[in-house]
This record gives C-alpha cells, structure tokens and sequence, in this order.
C-alpha cells in the first residue's frame, strides 16, 4: 500500500526579533514539524510584529523597560527570566541575560527580513537575528551589525546594505503589521495555519504537532 503524500500547510508566523517567546515559539514549532515529517509539510512565512515601535535608536535599558512596562520587581523578573532560559534551553536555544543589557528598535530588521523571504533565505535570517539578539547580545538595530548578520545567513552583504540604507520595503512591513493588527494580532507569537487557524504564544513541540495533525486530518478530508 502507498503511503499518502504529506499534506502541505501554509504557516505565517507572527513575532519580532526581539520576543524570547517568539525564539521559543518557532523552536517549539520546528520540532513539531520535525515529528510530522512524512504527515506534515510546511511553508512558513515570517511576519513582522514590533513589541514596542517607538524604541528609540540608541535603545532601551532590557530590565529598566521590562519591570516598568509589566510592574515587575528585579526578584520577578529574574524569575521570569530563568524560566524562559530553561525553556530556550530544553529546545536547544541559548538565552544569555547577562549578554545584553539594551533592546532595540527592529524595524530595519523586519525590513530585511522581508527582502530575505524573496531571496529564499528568510528562515536562515530569523534564526539568526533572534541568535544574535538572545545568545550573543548583539545590536539588532544597528546597520553595520545588521548586515553582518544576513552575510552569515548566507545572504547578500552588498544588497542587504543597500536595502538597510534605502528604506526599501518600508512600506511593505508597515503594511504587513497593520494587516495583522487589523485581523485582532495584539501580542505575539502569533502561529495562524491556513489563514484561519490561531495558536498563541510559546507553546510545547507538543501542542503544535496536535493541533498541526488535526488540521492536515482536515485537508485531507
């Protein structure tokens, strides 16, 4: 007997570079996908969503940003921190706390990411854009870094640089947020499969490759 063909599924994930949920979330999302091989193909498509818009070029103090915009104390978000280190952990994603100390305003980033998803290598950007900014406590707003970080995704340093300076696809990413925003997407990551399904936040391998199932169960009638 046959084995049926993998049923392919379009997935749109919504994040920003610089939402350690959304670093868990696509973990997360990945290894389901890697359980589902032979069930399950997916195409994923990375959104752009910016946690705070208006921060500033030269950044945000991390701690002083996070307490006063969630009224934590320095023991909560310390907590808060150790666990998401301990989830990154699990699914093989280094977060280093003491790395950085600021956040940074990532809609250059968003901006390359976009050029990047027609260049066949969004994928590769993300992961290092989210690695650069977690693991390694790099400058995720800055140009120079910024293209530094799609020539080691295998990008092109000389188009990324001239994207970065030109303020090319501006319009596509603001376009894009306002969609999404406009479709009720107020916090991320937001994980929508076929356009209609929603699975929120950082959730286990397991909750996706479920849901992920019941929905290529669906398709295939």
């Amino acid at each position: 007997m046959t084995a049926a063909a993998p049923v392919s599924l379009r997935i749109d994930f919504v994040s920003d570079v610089v939402c350690p949920w959304c670093a868990i979330g696509l973990k997360s999302l990945e290894q389901a996908l890697q359980r589902l091989q032979g069930e399950v193909e997916a195409e994923i498509h990375f959104q752009p969503f910016e946690l705070d818009p208006n921060t500033p070029a030269d950044g945000v103090d991390v701690a002083d940003n996070l307490k006063r915009k969630y009224g934590m104390g320095d023991a909560q978000l310390a907590q808060n921190q150790e666990r998401i280190r301990a989830r990154g952990a699990e699914l093989g994603f280094t977060f280093d706390f003491n790395a950085r100390s600021r956040s940074w305003n990532t809609f250059d980033a968003h901006r390359l990411l976009h050029w990047a998803e027609g260049e066949g290598g969004q994928r590769e950007l993300k992961h290092a854009l989210l690695r650069a900014n977690f693991s390694d406590g790099r400058n995720v707003s800055d140009r120079d870094t910024l293209v530094a970080i799609a020539a080691g995704a295998g990008l092109d340093a000389q188009r990324a640089r001239a994207v970065l300076d030109s303020g090319e696809f501006a319009d596509e990413v603001r376009a894009t947020e306002q969609f999404f925003q406009q479709l009720g997407i107020s916090g991320v990551p937001a994980v929508i499969i076929e356009r209609k399904h929603l699975i929120s936040g950082g959730q286990p391998p397991e909750v996706f490759e479920r849901a992920l199932r019941e929905i290529a169960a669906t398709q295939r009638g």
